[in-house]
């Protein structure tokens, strides 16, 4: 009995952690199931970067 209880609240808890991603992937925050992963190549550079390459430039 011991077994099925862990079970039922196993699957509870990634149910619910499940549900939590998507609700913040609607907010924007994370990507997880319904978008896919962005190209790293298209996204801008981070600003340690961009103040990086701007000082070499000088």
């Amino acid at each position: 009995m011991e077994i099925v209880v862990a079970l039922v609240f196993s699957a509870a808890v990634l149910f619910g952690a499940d549900r939590l991603l998507l609700w913040l992937e609607s907010r924007g925050h994370v990507n997880w199931r319904r978008k896919g992963r962005k190209s790293l190549s298209e996204e801008p550079t981070a600003e340690l970067d961009s103040m990086l390459s701007d000082r070499s430039n000088r």
